[in-house]
């Protein structure tokens, strides 16, 4: 039985995913927008290039120098031990990693499992350098993911604001804002993405989305219209029977002025 307040997923996010879960399958999940990697069937790890990761998320956000983050990967990374160093290093407390861990895990994880018409494979035995935190189960980021995608369309259903330039409006006489969100703003100078200001600020992406469709929602941003559907292609033209002349070519030419004219 799900949690209070869970959203159930119904349909798959990913059948691969949930297949691969039962067999308790390790290794790395490829799609077109990112990449999970599962340890006995459970995700531990999970990175897209429309997310921030977690050496972002650390070091932009203030947490951790640039350098103690490389010194990280260069003495744990070969042996997949990268957020134990961390940790056993005094740089992060167990549950500061954690914490910034999971969060980097289900943000890389939403696009991840993006719709996408690409092939989806399995490299069984793959393992990542940044090693084992807290494994997640498969349905838990499914049932995120989903959740995820609602949260977004309930605030603002037009999808085109996620990925155009951030393009700030003059606010209403009284109309405020968070200070979260007026960071957001104050980052934005029309050319940067949602996903180019989340790695700017050093903050997930998923987040920074949120905000981005609520700042449309509110009239704060410019609103770009999802493209139109493109108009179907025009009747070819119905070609008279033939009449009988010398020249086969001068008649077909005539048959198609003909028809072309009738559909003008």
């Amino acid at each position: 039985m799900s949690a209070p307040g869970a959203t159930a997923v119904a349909t798959p996010v990913s059948p691969m995913l949930v297949r691969l879960a039962a067999e308790k399958a390790t290794g790395a999940l490829l799609r077109d927008h990112g990449t999970l990697y599962l340890v006995d069937g459970r995700v531990v790890h999970a990175e897209s290039p429309a997310a921030p990761g977690v050496d972002v998320l650390l070091t932009t956000g203030g947490r951790l120098p640039r350098e103690g983050w490389d010194e990280a990967v260069d003495r744990a990374g070969a042996h997949r031990a990268v957020g134990r160093f961390l940790v056993d290093s005094g740089r992060l407390h167990d549950g500061e990693l954690e914490i910034c861990h999971l969060g980097a895990v289900f943000d890389a994880a939403f696009f991840a499992l993006s719709p996408t018409s690409g092939p989806t494979r399995f490299r069984y035995g793959v393992g990542h350098w940044f090693g084992t935190v807290r494994p997640v189960s498969a349905e838990a980021v499914e049932r995120e993911t989903v959740r995820r995608r609602e949260l977004l369309d309930a605030v603002w259903p037009y999808a085109a604001v996620d990925t155009s330039p951030v393009v700030p409006r003059r606010a209403a006489p009284g109309q405020t804002v968070g200070a979260r969100q007026r960071a957001l703003l104050a980052a934005a100078d029309g050319r940067l993405t949602p996903a180019e200001l989340a790695l700017a600020l050093g903050r997930p992406a998923f987040h920074t989305l949120l905000d981005i469709r609520r700042l449309a929602a509110a009239g704060l941003v410019e609103t770009p219209l999802d493209p139109a559907p493109a108009p179907p292609p025009p009747p070819l033209p119905v070609l008279l029977p033939a009449l009988p002349v010398a020249d086969p070519d001068i008649a077909l030419l005539r048959r198609l002025r003909d028809a072309l004219e009738a559909h003008l």
